[in-house]
């Protein structure tokens, strides 16, 4: 009696571990599950290939599988945020998205629009989806962040006081803010992040996923705050300040000429330059002269500056507590660890 007890229980222990196992493996089409809803090595590819399509040089199979990661990572973040969204109800209906793509089809041709959605390897519909996707997103920050921050009179008129000096602008000048990434060893970093880049290659690769990232609707200022290598402005979201008109003369003719060309809010193509690659984003272009207080342009500026920062504080928090209430499996990087990097 006592041996049959003893068998049964060690069939039972083995059937108990069987069906954990089978719980614990990896479909063979799902690259990660956010609460059980796969993103399939379909969707992956697909979003790399979009990503890629025109990488500078032939990346090697690690570099592939390392940006695979990165995007996974970013796809998985999108499905928590829709699901979320989702469960809102605020999803974006088909105005929203039929607006968005007017919007980006303005200036250009049928031609032309379709060249660029070609060069993507996109078809309309994977447009419509992922505009679909970014909007419904939007709504869900706007309606859960961004509607709840204040900005007090006392707020801005403390932040004028503080950076006065910064407004008294005396020949016309560039608001910038970058991302820096640079091909030399270095111990000391301080990002977030604490993320460096330690040769040509390593930093080539880390540009192309941050600028990959940017396209992808990321925000500007928390990419700097975590992977900017330049001590002086990753913590501040990659805010260089004001560069003077005159200064642009003494700069990179590369870095001058595509700051010149950029309207405020947009983000550069990758740039090289003596100190490695980066990524500029223009945030306005101020005329010279001492700024008042009551200035429009003052106010809208420094309320802008204290939205963004209490915007990039409650976002980071809220992608913080949405992962952690999610249930993720990642099985690409479940595979890569297994096969030790030999995919």
């Amino acid at each position: 009696m006592r041996l049959l007890l003893s068998v049964l229980l060690f069939a039972l222990a083995s059937l108990a571990l069987a069906l954990s196992a089978c719980r614990r493996s990896a479909p063979s089409n799902v690259a990660a599950a956010v609460n059980d809803r796969p993103i399939t090595y379909q969707e992956l590819e697909k979003q790399y290939k979009s990503e890629f399509s025109s990488p500078v040089e032939r990346p090697s199979e690690e570099q592939v599988w390392y940006q695979k990661l990165e995007l996974l990572r970013v796809l998985v973040e999108k499905e928590i945020m829709w699901q979320r969204a989702e469960r809102a109800g605020l999803l974006a209906v088909d105005a929203d998205v039929d607006a968005k793509l007017n919007e980006l089809r303005a200036g250009s041709t049928q031609e032309e629009f379709q060249k660029q959605l070609l060069a993507r390897n996109l078809t309309l519909d994977d447009l419509r989806a992922q505009l679909r996707r970014d909007l419904s997103i939007q709504k869900l920050f706007n309606k859960e962040i961004t509607s709840h921050i204040g900005i007090t009179e006392k707020e801005v008129a403390d932040f004028y006081n503080a950076n006065r000096a910064s407004f008294n602008l005396p020949e016309p000048q560039y608001h910038v803010a970058h991302i820096l990434v640079t091909p030399y060893p270095d111990s000391a970093v301080r990002n977030l992040k604490g993320d460096k880049a330690q040769n040509e290659q390593q930093a080539r690769k880390k540009i192309e996923m941050l600028a990959a990232r940017i396209r992808q609707g990321e925000d500007f200022a928390m990419l700097a705050q975590n992977f900017s290598e330049d001590a002086n402005t990753s913590a501040n979201g990659g805010d260089f300040g004001f560069i003077p008109e005159s200064a642009l003369a003494q700069a990179n003719v590369e870095l001058r000429k595509v700051l010149v060309s950029l309207k405020p809010g947009q983000v550069s193509p990758i740039v090289r330059s003596a100190e490695g690659y980066r990524l500029l984003r223009l945030i306005s272009r101020e005329p010279a002269g001492q700024r008042n207080l009551e200035d429009p342009r003052v106010q809208q500026n420094i309320r802008e500056t204290l939205l963004n920062r209490k915007d990039q504080l409650l976002r980071a928090a809220y992608y913080e507590v949405a992962r952690s209430e999610a249930q993720v499996v990642n099985y690409l990087a479940r595979r890569i660890s297994a096969a030790k990097g030999k995919m």
